[in-house]
């Protein structure tokens, strides 16, 4: 069952859905003020850098149908693969990358070299935790990692909502 993200340009917060299915256009209401429809953000393993200073996503030049693609294909491979093995894990996170054109961040690309090595995740995310949650874990084509591309002026990163909402 996928989870999906949706950023509350008013609140400021990324909320998590669950589905019982696949369903890539369907924008819940914000649990905070309900008569606004969320914007959808891309999963939770990744990011795909700041939103503009009024919230949007309008900057980032992601291809969308390629993404839903992408997830959907990446949703379907991640049913049967051995959630044990982390080299695995790793390999579904580049075939990710591959389909979508983003590239992985200074600090992912370590993680996932040491997964791909057959390192315990948990471990390399202790190891690295602080380092990887300073940084995005993608970066987009033309961008460089760390750079904000409102050049500094957004509220900063949303905060993040821990509860499961159901979609």
């Amino acid at each position: 069952m996928p989870i999906y993200e949706f950023y509350c340009p008013e609140c400021h917060v990324i909320y998590s859905f669950l589905s019982r299915s696949i369903n890539t256009t369907k924008r819940p209401a914000c649990p905070r003020c309900p008569r606004r429809k969320l914007e959808k953000q891309v999963s939770l393993f990744a990011a795909t850098g700041h939103a503009s200073e009024d919230g949007g996503l309008d900057d980032v030049p992601i291809d969308e149908r390629r993404m839903e693609s992408a997830m959907e294909a990446m949703a379907s491979e991640a049913e049967h693969m051995n959630e044990d093995d982390p080299r695995e894990a790793a390999r579904l996170m580049r075939k990710f990358s591959d389909m979508t054109g983003m590239e992985f961040g200074k600090g992912m690309q370590e993680a996932l070299g040491r997964m791909e090595s057959g390192e315990d995740p948990e471990l390399v995310e202790a190891e690295m935790g602080e380092l990887m949650e300073s940084e995005d874990p993608f970066v987009l084509p033309g961008k460089k990692a760390g750079a904000q591309a409102d050049g500094g002026r957004s509220r900063g990163e949303p905060q993040r909502d821990k509860s499961l909402y159901e979609m």
